[in-house]
């Protein structure tokens, strides 16, 4: 039996705007990576619930996107990370760190381009569908203001004509522009736009906007980067069990550069009385979960770092 097809949403009211690029970035992931998808839209439907919910536009377009739900949560509903907040919440923070990882990497080498700045900005959305988990951790929301705000002022400095400075700079808030509030949609297509959907990178760039209080303080330098590979953008992440589509070729193992294992670990005994707080335990089953995570992407070095961090955590007491 085929599977239930998604049918389009109509045009979101004007109401739904801050809500508009999450759908799209949903839309592009819907084959990428369907969990990713499928929290993008939860999260514009609990959005969209809040804003408003009463009006008849508003609410014909909320029951349609809850049919898109509905369907999804049917096609992914043996997916742990559908049917476990824990294991949907590693997985798309993992993705959010992946494009901020490849962004970033791409940003401190001076390599400025169009998908890097979609790969900033996309993370930023991935980050705001964090929410839907429970309030952000400070480094997934500093993460994520670094994240909007190199996004616009890396496009502006482009669309300028301007070389961006790389890495973490300090900036003066009059200068974070606003793209939206000019409404600007000159910015040129994508060198790219003839290849597959897979390639492309998922967000749209015209109407990036940094509203006042997601500006960044003057100084980031003391933004703390996760560990990890960093990944190009644009590697999908396969949904686990029967959601994988049909058809699909085999990939071939590659070769990966494992970390060095520490020796110490080896032999673990706990060293005398260790008492752990409940920050303790949190910060090793947040370890856990990123090294799980980070084996959907068939990532082992990401994978074996966390998971070495965890144990000496556990054992030490210290990080």
């Amino acid at each position: 039996m085929a599977a239930e097809p998604i049918l389009p949403l109509p045009p979101a009211p004007p109401q739904f705007k801050l809500i508009q690029h999450h759908l799209r970035t949903a839309q592009e992931h819907e084959k990428r990576d369907a969990v990713v998808s499928y929290f993008c839209r939860l999260y514009a439907m609990q959005t969209g619930m809040k804003i408003d919910s009463k009006t008849p536009e508003c609410r014909k377009f909320l029951v349609k996107l809850m049919d898109q739900l509905e369907i999804m949560k049917k096609q992914l509903g043996d997916n742990e990370s559908i049917t476990q907040d824990v294991v949907g919440n590693a997985h798309v923070e993992n993705y959010a760190y992946k494009m901020f990882l490849y962004a970033d990497t791409e940003d401190r080498a001076g390599r400025f381009h169009k998908n890097m700045i979609k790969s900033f900005y996309t993370a930023s959305l991935l980050y705001d569908v964090l929410t839907v988990f429970g309030e952000l951790t400070e480094e997934n929301i500093q993460h994520r203001k670094y994240a909007k705000w190199k996004a616009a002022y890396i496009h502006n400095c482009l669309k300028n004509g301007e070389t961006p400075q790389s890495g973490p700079i300090g900036m003066e808030d009059d200068e974070i522009l606003d793209i939206e509030s000019k409404g600007d949609g000159s910015l040129p297509q994508s060198s790219n736009s003839n290849m597959p959907p897979e390639s492309m990178p998922t967000a749209d760039l015209s109407n990036i906007q940094v509203p006042p209080s997601d500006q960044p303080p003057s100084n980031f330098s003391t933004i703390h980067i996760p560990p990890g590979a960093h990944a190009p953008a644009n590697t999908p992440a396969e949904v686990p069990g029967s959601s994988v589509l049909p058809n699909t070729p085999t990939i071939q193992p590659v070769p990966q550069n494992i970390p060095i294992i520490d020796p110490s670990l080896y032999s673990v005994k706990p060293q005398g009385e260790v008492r752990l707080t409940p920050e303790d335990y949190a910060r090793a089953q947040k370890y856990c979960k990123y090294a799980g995570s980070a084996l959907q992407y068939e990532d082992v070095g990401t994978a074996v770092e966390n998971l070495q961090k965890a144990l000496k955590l556990l054992t030490t007491g210290r990080e």
